[in-house]
């Protein structure tokens, strides 16, 4: 039988969910199933098991699961005693920090789960406080959604990664390898699209760049982001439109330009559809406030 693949929506530039502190049932776990996403899974309460790629793992109080992207997998709660976790859902561009060439990686935990096939880490008692602030933290800035959340919660999230990793470290040694996240044309072609947003960014031209076949950059890239190239220029010429748009007096046009967008119709066009107003009301409405 074929697994279930489970979607996700909301923004495409912040693409990170959490599910948190729910109370787990049989009658509310999906069958079999995936996603592009990385999981990681925090059990306060209950009881049951988890089948993670081929294997059964006991479910308990203090257990921590790591989910790589595409890793069939089902939870089965125990009916008299459900599962209280929380869940979070995130493309692993999310966890892209700057490097500093020691071959660190926030994803580290994640590859290690994946190449090792061990995808439970039963926390110590000391970490499992650490572990549920910083749950609890990401959870409360999504919920307030104060200026600055998101940057707040990707900080968040790589925190919980660094710990985490150090932990695994002590059961997963370093074999040398350079573990940061991505190839490291993906690496360039990410900073060369946030240096570059008003010129020519298509993919031919940027798997030409990196020195790979275009059908493996959009693999690679989708994998990495959750993203097609497309949309994910097209979001961040969007996000840098927003910003134009209200910190200076450019004709939409001009921003436009600017941003890359090959004609005024099609800035119109991508912006609606990802704002759903107009540049013109997005900036009348914005400065009113």
């Amino acid at each position: 039988m074929t697994a279930y693949r489970k979607p996700f929506f909301g923004d495409p530039l912040f693409p990170f969910q959490i599910v948190h502190k729910d109370k787990k049932s049989p009658e509310k776990e999906l069958p079999d199933h995936l996603h592009d996403r990385y999981e990681l899974v925090y059990v306060y309460a209950g009881q049951g098991t988890f089948f993670i790629d081929k294997t059964l793992y006991e479910k308990k109080p203090g257990d921590l699961f790591l989910i790589p992207g595409n890793t069939i997998h089902r939870s089965f709660p125990d009916p008299e005693d459900p599962i209280v976790s929380t869940a979070l859902f995130f493309a692993p561009g999310m966890a892209l920090a700057e490097s500093f060439d020691d071959g660190y990686s926030n994803l580290r935990c994640f590859e290690a789960a994946r190449t090792r096939k061990r995808y439970k880490m039963a926390l110590p008692a000391e970490m499992r406080e650490t572990a549920e602030k910083l749950l609890d933290e990401i959870e409360e800035e999504l919920r307030q959604a104060r200026l600055g959340y998101r940057q707040a919660v990707r900080i968040q999230l790589q925190r919980l990664l660094l710990l985490l990793n150090r932990h695994a470290a002590e059961g997963w040694p370093d074999e040398g390898s350079d573990r940061r996240l991505g190839p490291s044309w993906l690496r360039e072609a990410l900073r060369e699209i946030d240096d570059g947003l008003g010129r020519d960014l298509g993919l031919s031209k940027l798997a030409k760049a990196a020195s790979v076949a275009p059908s493996h950059f959009s693999r690679v890239f989708k994998q990495y982001t959750g993203m097609n190239v497309t949309d994910y220029v097209n979001a961040k010429r969007i996000v840098r439109a927003k910003d134009l748009l209200l910190r200076s007096e450019a004709g939409v046009g001009e921003i436009a330009e600017a941003c890359g967008f090959e004609s005024l119709p099609h800035f119109h066009r991508v912006f609606k559809s990802l704002t759903g107003v107009t540049p013109k009301t997005y900036r009348r409405e914005k400065t009113m406030h």
